[in-house]
């Protein structure tokens, strides 16, 4: 069931199944664009790609938001569904499965993993008392609540007791097993903050935790005794695995595992660390299937310094960013201005000013100076100069010729900001470069060879800083390639082996045999006054 070493050449990675027990908020907006970036960057190493979706329609909370507006839970998550779809387009979000925890061949794929793990001995009834989340549909230890019993992660939400028959999976069995896992793959939970978390709360111990509810209908009915409903969290989990189904496929564990399990990545928001690191390997163990390759878990976000929520009514509209800056300027500000891994903060204002000066500025204009140079020095064409032409000691060549690699080592790593640093080093540099280097002082002086020498290398240094940046903001990668002559579509899958990342990544590809497309701007500068 595994890929073997003839299929080791795919990335397979997934985002959170998202509840809908709302419309999409930012922070999924979030995870998922560092997913498509991610997925873009592993395309352009030439790999096959998988990229999972979706949305995790069960449960009490599920239930509780339909009654709210007098609605089947089914009807409301045919409401809701479409929006994330939606989003997803707009932020330019190139999945490929869409898994619906409601989809009927789901139900096949729940009810045979659960027969696995029952057949193992690792699932009996007992009793479930303890305080319970109903928004994080996860019961809470004593110690881990607020005053008044409210959830640390929902502090405007009281915890519910309960007291009550369920079905529990034996996790204390697979105590052991988890922690020798985790020292023989020291990189699994990634960041290394996520990491420490988990081993803490496993090494003090693992209890059993309950895989079904009473008192639920809106959920599958566990095999062994329909009057208990699945939890919902057992459930959603393998919406992951439904997803790798061919939509020709049965709907059986062994279809659905031939040919892209496991995933490279899970990749979630660190408030569902728990169920991805600890609850999800010991099931996926109990039933005899390989582990992921890494979990990654980035912080939360915060809007002018204070704790984002849906509970709290301060949340980012990411239709409404949209609308107003672009979806690449989006995409740009949350990569680039927050560690990927640690808590991060928007503010509008902030947004703006990073976006003008890095997209808009740095960036934008110095295609346009540059094409503008190379029509008034050269005629409108690359100069014919290669890169052994250009010294060794050329301050752009140098920062050229290792920062492929670099980059690339920072998006394998996930370290979106420090990608875009790196490559706004050679942005701002090739800036400075033409002030000091002064091209129209050289032309007057007739000193045309040196004219074009500097213009083709800013001109290559732009090429291989919108190639780099093209997973972060692939519209404005797509505009400034095409404007250098390039017939690439970094949003066209098919256009993409065009660009193989290592040739790409070089510094000195640029020929003087392609033509240059129209000058037109990139990025406009986001103009304050005239925004809200």
């Amino acid at each position: 069931m595994n890929r073997d070493e003839t299929t080791k050449n795919t990335f397979a990675l997934t985002t959170p199944l998202y509840y809908v027990n709302d419309l999409p908020h930012i922070g999924s907006a979030y995870t998922t664009m560092a997913a498509d970036t991610i997925a873009r960057f592993q395309k352009l190493l030439s790999k096959s790609v998988l990229l999972v979706t979706g949305t995790d329609e069960h449960g009490q909370k599920i239930e509780r938001s339909a009654q709210a507006k007098e609605m089947k839970p089914q009807q409301f998550c045919d409401e809701i569904v479409p929006n994330f779809i939606s989003l997803w387009k707009l932020l330019n979000i190139q999945y490929d499965r869409f898994s619906r925890t409601t989809a009927p061949k789901h139900a096949s794929i729940v009810q045979e993993f659960f027969k696995r793990v029952w057949d193992n001995g690792d699932i009996y009834l007992g009793q479930q008392k303890g305080w319970y989340c109903v928004s994080c549909e996860e019961f809470k230890e004593e110690r881990e609540l607020l005053d008044k019993h409210r959830c640390p992660i929902h502090p405007t939400k009281e915890v519910e007791w309960r007291d009550e028959e369920n079905y529990f999976f034996r996790l204390s069995k697979y105590q052991d097993k988890l922690l020798a896992y985790f020292d023989s793959k020291p990189d699994f939970i990634q960041p290394e903050s996520r990491r420490n978390e988990v081993l803490n709360f496993v090494n003090q111990g693992l209890q059993d935790f309950s895989i079904s509810r009473v008192n639920l209908e809106w959920g599958f009915p566990v095999p062994e005794n329909p009057k208990h409903t699945l939890y919902v969290w057992f459930d959603a989990l393998l919406g992951y695995i439904t997803a790798l189904l061919e939509p020709d496929d049965e709907p059986t564990l062994e279809n659905a595992l031939k040919n892209w399990y496991p995933f490279d990545l899970h990749l979630i928001g660190k408030d569902i660390l728990r169920f991805h690191a600890v609850y999800w390997p010991a099931m996926l163990m109990s039933a005899g299937l390989p582990l992921p390759g890494k979990v990654f878990g980035h912080g939360f976000l915060t809007k002018d310094g204070r704790k984002m929520g849906k509970t709290l009514g301060n949340t980012v509209d990411p239709i409404e960013l949209i609308d107003k800056y672009g979806a690449d300027a989006v995409r740009y500000y949350f990569l680039k201005e927050i560690e990927f891994g640690k808590d991060g903060d928007f503010n509008e204002v902030r947004f703006i000013d990073v976006v003008n000066a890095d997209l808009a500025n740095d960036l934008g204009n110095l295609l346009n100076r540059i094409l503008g140079m190379v029509k008034k020095y050269c005629g409108g064409k690359i100069p014919v100069v290669t890169a052994e032409h250009i010294d060794n000691d050329n301050p752009l060549k140098g920062l050229g010729l290792h920062l492929g690699e670099q980059v690339k080592i920072a998006y394998e790593a996930l370290a979106f900001s420090q990608a875009c640093n790196l490559v706004l080093s050679l942005v701002q540099g090739s800036n400075k470069f033409i002030d000091d280097q002064a091209p129209w002082s050289l032309y007057k002086q007739t000193r045309q060879q040196e004219v074009e020498c500097v213009l083709y290398t800013v001109l290559e240094s732009v090429r291989l800083a919108v190639y780099l940046l093209s997973p972060i903001i692939p519209n404005i990668s797509t505009a400034a390639y095409q404007q250098l002559g390039f017939e690439v579509n970094f949003n066209d899958p098919t256009s993409i082996d065009l660009a193989p990342f290592d040739i790409h990544s070089k510094w000195g590809l640029l020929s003087s045999t392609q033509n240059l497309g129209t000058p037109q701007p990139i990025f406009k500068r986001i103009d304050l006054s005239k925004n809200d």
